[in-house]
């Protein structure tokens, strides 16, 4: 029996030394290209596969929709941003830019860099008091924009209940909302809802 005892322990020992010699995948970190036009979720989370999605859709949404195509020159929009009404943290800046560079790109909207207004104040007094008269950039030319882009982004979760069971169902939906506003009478002129949701089987024992 000892005998058994002793040869198994060798053979383990030896394996562990060849996978250590060896460089075994399970104990060496490991990097590999995304193609990030390929969906792909870790988890019943909202991610960037999600965030790629629906701006994409909101942006088709709102230059085939007759408030925008009605406009005789491309309007002058900023972007006040969206709500993240979740109970995580989501960066939904990257909504907004994806969606504005994308407006910007088709021609048929343009906007004010709301973002960088002090900046460029900044710049206009710094031309004005050293820049050649030729050069400086005119104060009071910038352009006001008509419209408003906001929105808000909520979650609602659910989860299965308590039972015996070895894993436990969760379902993540979310509602991005987003709204143009008329900044002249506050009117809405245009708005629209993308929702989706997402179910993981997630085990109770694990990590």
């Amino acid at each position: 029996m000892s005998t058994n005892i002793r040869y198994f322990g060798s053979l383990g020992l030896l394996a562990l030394a060849l996978a250590f010699s060896t460089g075994c995948a399970a104990f060496r970190a490991s990097t590999a290209d995304v193609d990030v036009e390929q969906p792909k979720h870790m988890s019943q989370n909202y991610d960037y596969t999600d965030m790629r999605n629906i701006t994409e859709s909101v942006v088709n949404e709102l230059l085939a929709s007759p408030f925008l195509s009605g406009q005789a020159q491309p309007p002058v929009m900023m972007v006040a941003g969206v709500q993240n009404r979740t109970t995580r943290y989501v960066d939904t800046k990257s909504l907004t830019d994806r969606m504005r560079t994308a407006l910007i790109q088709s021609g048929k909207a343009q906007f004010v860099n709301e973002a960088r207004r002090e900046e460029l104040l900044k710049e206009q007094g710094y031309q004005a008091a050293h820049a050649t008269p030729e050069t400086q950039a005119a104060v009071g030319r910038q352009l006001g924009a008509k419209f408003m882009v906001s929105g808000s982004l909520i979650e609602m979760e659910s989860e299965s209940a308590r039972q015996v069971r070895v894993s436990k169902q969760k379902v993540s939906y979310y509602k991005l909302t987003i709204e143009v506003t008329d900044l002249e009478t506050s009117l809405i002129t245009w708005t629209t809802e993308k929702e989706f949701a997402r179910e993981a089987s997630l085990p109770l024992i694990g990590w």
